[in-house]
């Protein structure tokens, strides 16, 4: 890989973390289980591997200095193991779960410090959550189901209908409004409990592995049914899975947890092409990078003598999709990103990623 390609794709401009007007802030984020938990963060004992500290204090630090931001409308992907800690994490943003030290602001709201009132209201009015398990109202019929978030904040009757309605159409249910859960099949249900989080308008919306328990065909048109609404509705999302297949096809950006702690944080093409450490590179190895790697990975200056009079494409044009027509070409692709050629592209360069990913 080229100088250039590296310094491409970890630029700044790319990282929208970086911005200061976050949807979610989190800042030095730990729970802790265990006795006198509240002494671990900034003790002595904080930086333990989680199986020392066990031993030691009896603590097990569940989610352990974390720290990150979530732009407005971003896809924001935590993924990791079963114990890594990423369940704990997104309980901890609305504080189903107390954290034990550190801060968390939602649209600059400090969760960490607000009342029990205000909590409510955040939950009620501007935060909603899908789960795993549906947790739909069994004696309720679908639209129902979907109004009742409206129903809590006092909405008229016509109004939560109208509403429900409109959402029911959105998710794909028209026809069902009139059934009741159980006649439904898992991937209705779970369209059901994603239109209850819609209804209310959130300004944020929190999900924890919400396709876990599906069959595959039906997790893959759930994920399509998120693209396409987050394209439609452009909600902020915090995303929570084990899957790294969902995580790459779903997230703007990845956060990749392991015992607690942060491991890595990009976009999808930096985690695959450059993973932080042997964990990462593990979980990644498997991965189509021409599926995933932009052509940022792939572009290099143009060789002494070369044509770069050829077509141009975006750096952001996935190496697979550019594929075709880099094959077409007679003569190098040009690379461009805002009036300038950052490098070119051959089907020697297009036909060695794809060969690699194939290995």
């Amino acid at each position: 890989m080229s100088e250039t390609a590296v310094k491409a794709t970890t630029a700044a401009p790319k990282d929208r973390a970086a911005k200061s007007d976050a949807a979610v802030n989190v800042n030095g984020l730990w729970k802790v289980f265990g006795p006198r938990a509240s002494r671990i963060p900034g003790g002595s004992d904080a930086q333990l591997p989680r199986e020392e500290l066990r031993a030691k204090t009896g603590c097990v630090a569940a989610v352990k200095d974390v720290s990150f931001e979530v732009s407005h409308g971003e896809v924001f992907v935590v993924m990791g193991l079963s114990g890594s800690g990423k369940s704990t994490l997104v309980r901890c943003l609305t504080r189903l779960i107390e954290p034990t030290a550190g801060t968390v602001a939602i649209d600059g709201a400090d969760v960490t410090s607000m009342s029990s009132a205000k909590l409510r209201s955040l939950r009620r009015e501007h935060v909603a959550m899908v789960f795993q398990h549906f947790g739909l109202l069994p004696h309720r019929r679908v639209i129902e189901n979907i109004a009742y978030g409206l129903e809590v904040r006092g909405v008229t009757k016509r109004e939560r209908r109208e509403r429900a309605q409109e959402i029911v159409d959105l998710v794909g249910l028209a026809g069902n409004e009139k059934s009741f859960p159980d006649q439904l099949s898992g991937g209705m249900q779970q369209r059901v409990g994603l239109g209850r989080a819609l209804a209310v308008d959130p300004s944020l919306l929190l999900f924890d592995e919400p396709f876990s328990a599906l069959d595959p065909l039906i997790r893959r048109d759930m994920q399509n049914e998120i693209i396409r609404l987050h394209h439609e509705v452009g909600k902020t999302m915090v995303f929570i899975t084990h899957d790294l297949s969902e995580a790459l096809k779903l997230g703007d950006r990845i956060l990749i947890m392991r015992d607690g702690e942060v491991v890595q944080v990009g976009t999808p093409d930096q985690v695959v092409g450059a993973p932080a450490d042997d964990y990462v590179r593990d979980f990644v190895s498997d991965v189509p990078k021409a599926k995933v790697l932009t052509l940022r990975w792939v572009l290099r200056p143009p060789a002494e003598g070369e044509a770069v009079d050829g077509p141009t494409l975006s750096p952001d044009t996935i190496v697979q999709d550019a594929a075709r027509t880099v094959l077409d070409a007679d003569r190098p692709i040009r690379v461009v990103e805002d009036d300038q050629m950052l490098g070119v592209v051959t089907d020697e360069d297009i036909l060695r990623v794809i060969v690699a990913g194939e290995r």
